[in-house]
């Protein structure tokens, strides 16, 4: 077996199963380590795709980052408060219908996509293309993530200053 093909799969294991565990488990911090785990098979994936700057990124900006901001967030807000409460309603079937539902619509939307012919990469490099990129067609979007999260910072720092 080709030594790419093995790493693909690891990667994209790592991925699937530190996803299906984050969203498996009770505790809130481990379900945080989960996310790290597949977060860190989505970098390996940019490395197999030889894009050195992307897996970079994910490595410092969402699991140097965002994760320890989650972590952070977590260890601020009281969790104990909501033991108590049912998890699940008694709405889930409707949820469930709904999921159901928007999967089929998606599977049904991603049968009928025409995907556009493979295209040849350009001369600059591969920092170069990601900046560009960024910066021209999705300031916008970049500039509103950054808010969102200045945004969860503060609401978080206000959470636990209210309870000191």
């Amino acid at each position: 077996m080709n030594l790419d093909v093995f790493f693909f799969y690891a990667f994209t294991s790592l991925a699937l199963g530190g996803g299906l565990l984050a969203i498996t488990r009770r505790s809130a911090v481990h379900a945080a380590i989960a996310l790290m785990v597949s977060l860190l098979g989505v970098a390996g994936l940019y490395l197999l795709l030889q894009a050195e700057f992307l897996f970079v990124s994910q490595i410092i900006v969402y699991i140097g980052g965002i994760l320890l901001l989650f972590l952070f967030v977590i260890m601020l807000v009281n969790l104990d408060a909501g033991k108590g409460l049912r998890q699940f309603h008694k709405n889930w079937p409707l949820g469930a219908a709904v999921t159901a539902l928007a999967g089929i619509a998606l599977a049904v939307l991603l049968s009928r996509a025409q995907l556009p012919p493979p295209q040849q990469m350009p001369a600059t490099g591969n920092v170069e293309l990601v900046a560009d990129t960024l910066f021209q067609d999705y300031l916008v979007p970049f500039e509103v993530a950054s808010l969102l999260l200045l945004v969860a910072v503060v609401g978080s720092v206000l959470l636990a200053r209210k309870r000191a």
